[in-house]
């Protein structure tokens, strides 16, 4: 009869030698039942002296019993769905998912978004709604926000203007002049 590795390590912490040819499950069961039998008393003597080895006895000659053996094997039955459970969860999760941080749109830029915006409503770079030289335009959007940024005065008229009071309600300059408490050029 072949013996599993746990089997045969059990049996050799008991101290029975199941790995000798002509040993029978049967046979291992009988030594197993009456090493406990005759281990209780001395275990009980021996227990307040060594309660780790007296709990590791008693469990091990637990386990050799049949419901032990049941016990053994649905606890590794309910080991072997839990770590199915585990993988399925995993491909599930991480194979269907992209990881695709979105960005936060930092304040310059929401700020030259709604310049463009207002370049794009005038007439200042073409008709209404069409812009002839973008470079420029952009060029322009950012020069005042970058003023703006730095605590610029605002220009006296024209595109640049319109621009610059559009930024000015946006929160990244507000914050701005809060934390500048009126440093800058022009101020």
């Amino acid at each position: 009869m072949v013996f599993s590795n746990l089997e045969k390590a059990m049996a050799a912490i008991i101290g029975i030698d199941i790995a000798r040819p002509g040993t029978t499950r049967a046979a291992a069961r009988t030594l197993v039942s009456l090493a406990a039998r005759t281990a209780t008393p001395v275990v009980s003597a021996a227990a307040p002296a060594l309660p780790f080895a007296a709990g590791a006895g008693l469990g091990l000659a637990a386990l050799q019993t049949d419901p032990g053996q049941a016990l053994l094997a649905a606890a590794a039955e309910k080991g072997r769905q839990d770590r199915l459970a585990l993988e399925r969860f995993i491909q599930d999760t991480f194979a269907t998912a992209e990881f695709k941080a979105k960005r936060k749109k930092s304040g310059f830029n929401a700020a030259v978004s709604a310049g463009m915006k207002t370049v794009k409503a005038s007439s200042s770079f073409g008709k209404p709604g069409i812009i002839n030289n973008a470079k420029k335009a952009f060029s322009t959007v950012t020069k005042v926000a970058s003023a703006l940024r730095k605590g610029r005065k605002a220009p006296k008229s024209g595109i640049r203007r319109k621009i610059f009071n559009r930024m000015k309600r946006m929160p990244y300059f507000t914050s701005a002049a809060k934390i500048r408490l009126g440093t800058g050029k022009g101020r």
